[in-house]
């Protein structure tokens, strides 16, 4: 297995255009964005890229864009190819192979859910064995999938079955679980953490890499979360974290995802509007918005 992702790496936004088409258009003066800012990597068709609104196509599109733009400047490509249909979860992930993705992700089915680590490792199987030349990750957020097994369990079940599975991309709340997932096998699987609002928890535990949507937005800020802790300097790091917590607790209360993607168009990055069930922002909240920019700092 390849060494482990290390650094921000940004679950990027899918460019839609005002009619609801994608716009692959806006991924190579996204990918300049994200490199100017020091961003790793990228961790293609998240939750942040509303990948469950998206078609097989758009994200055979979506993958085949940021391989274009975004491996010439360095940027890591790490693809979600989670689905509820298995065999879909399968396409995609040979298709992030045959694009030559440095990774691929998969989470769990969310309306049939696996109720042990055992059928949850029956399930991601046959999609890791797919593209078995890649490192495979399982993306964990119980918060949106409902599926909250133990994930020490699911990694050790899931090893002798699953031979490319690297780590997982971990979005949850339980430090506790984190931790034992890091240390299990004495470090043998990478844990990329998926909370922004606590990085630094996360680098006190052992983290090394990170995959999250204000990356895209502020990844300066979480440079200096990573320089202060590095440096021992606790109080910057504790400080430039609960930034990032303000920044994170500022755009759920405009509806988190929208206001997200409303603030990369301030940056000149236009993704457009969310896809629906999601609601885009009003011309009211878009100017709220920026007038309460400025009182983040």
């Amino acid at each position: 297995m390849p060494p482990p992702f290390t650094g921000l790496i940004a679950a990027p936004f899918t460019p839609f255009r005002h009619d609801g088409s994608l716009n692959t258009d806006v991924i190579a003066a996204y990918a300049r964005h994200l490199k100017a800012n020091g961003v790793a990597g990228v961790f293609v068709a998240g939750t942040t890229g509303e990948a469950p609104a998206l078609s097989l196509e758009e994200r055979r599109r979506l993958a085949e864009a940021w391989m274009e733009s975004g491996r010439p400047l360095g940027l890591k490509v790490i693809v979600q190819v989670g689905h509820n249909c298995q065999a879909e979860a399968v396409e995609l992930a040979r298709h992030a192979r045959s694009v030559g993705a440095d990774a691929f992700a998969a989470h769990a089915p969310t309306f049939f859910r696996p109720t042990t680590s055992d059928h949850l490792v029956d399930f991601c199987a046959p999609i890791a064995r797919a593209a078995e030349e890649l490192p495979f990750y399982f993306y964990h957020l119980p918060g949106f999938t409902g599926v909250n097994l133990p994930m020490p369990e699911f990694l050790s079940v899931g090893k002798p079955r699953m031979p490319n599975l690297r780590g997982l991309k971990f979005s949850h709340v339980d430090i506790v679980q984190l931790q034992e997932c890091l240390a299990l096998e004495g470090g043998a699987f990478d844990v990329l953490f998926g909370l922004d609002e606590a990085l630094l928890a996360a680098l006190a535990l052992g983290v090394r890499g990170a995959v999250g949507t204000t990356y895209n937005l502020a990844a300066p800020l979480y440079h200096r979360v990573i320089a202060a802790f590095q440096a021992g300097d606790w109080t910057t790091a504790r400080r430039e974290q609960l930034r990032s917590v303000g920044l994170v607790r500022f755009l759920q209360g405009f509806g988190f995802l929208a206001a997200a993607k409303a603030m990369m168009g301030l940056l000149g990055v236009d993704c457009g509007p969310v896809r629906a069930p999601l609601r885009p922002l009003t011309s009211e909240e878009l100017a709220r918005l920026r007038q309460q920019l400025p009182d983040l700092g």
